[in-house]
């Protein structure tokens, strides 16, 4: 090797260090407790992968906007009622409803809808605002797909159930209003709500 490419790997791996430091820290992730009238729920929240969706959880998570909420939807799968999803917030509550976010793909975020995700509810991409779900069960269907047609975003997944997954199921299987609800949520609204007490950071 001639001097002068001595040189130049000797000045790059001199700076590779010090490249490495400008780089910022990744966030630590942030755990939230739910506690419900069922029992708790600790969620880890995936801030580096989804840094907007997972804001705009703890704006509502800090501003005390879910207390007083509720678990207010059991979509259990056909067949397999020990699967599906249940759904929380402020239910459309528009004294407590904060603006729209941008919408997070699965593509972008690299995350995936798996047992205990819990993922953002929207209608088109950019109108999640305060309501959530949480899997029971893998849901790759959740996933954004490129290939597929029309709205093929999926939903924003941004966490994940640590803590609490009993109390999730539970939820799951309370008695549904088979005439409540409309659309997509005709017979999965439940005839009792399950209160959210309180959120807080861990």
């Amino acid at each position: 090797m001639k001097r002068r490419d001595l040189l130049a790997a000797a000045i790059a791996f001199a700076a590779a260090p010090a490249l490495a430091q400008t780089q910022p820290p990744a966030p630590p992730p942030v755990r939230v407790k739910l506690q419900t009238s069922e029992g708790a729920i600790v969620i880890e929240l995936a801030t580096a992968q989804a840094p907007i969706t997972t804001a705009n959880f703890l704006r509502y998570v800090d501003q005390k906007r879910y207390d007083g909420a509720s678990f207010y939807r059991a979509s259990r799968a056909p067949g397999a009622p020990e699967y599906g999803l249940i759904q929380g917030g402020l239910n459309g509550d528009p004294k407590k409803v904060l603006k729209a976010i941008r919408h997070e793909s699965t593509t972008k975020t690299g995350l995936s809808h798996k047992d205990g995700t819990i993922s953002m509810g929207r209608f088109a991409p950019g109108t999640a605002t305060s309501d959530f779900f949480i899997l029971i069960g893998d849901g790759p269907e959740f996933d954004a797909d490129p290939k597929a047609s029309g709205d093929n975003q999926g939903f924003a997944a941004f966490g994940q159930v640590v803590e609490g997954m009993d109390v999730v199921r539970k939820i799951l299987a309370r008695p549904v209003a088979a005439r409540g609800g409309t659309g997509a949520m005709k017979g999965e609204m439940l005839k009792q709500p399950v209160k959210i007490v309180s959120a807080r950071r861990e």
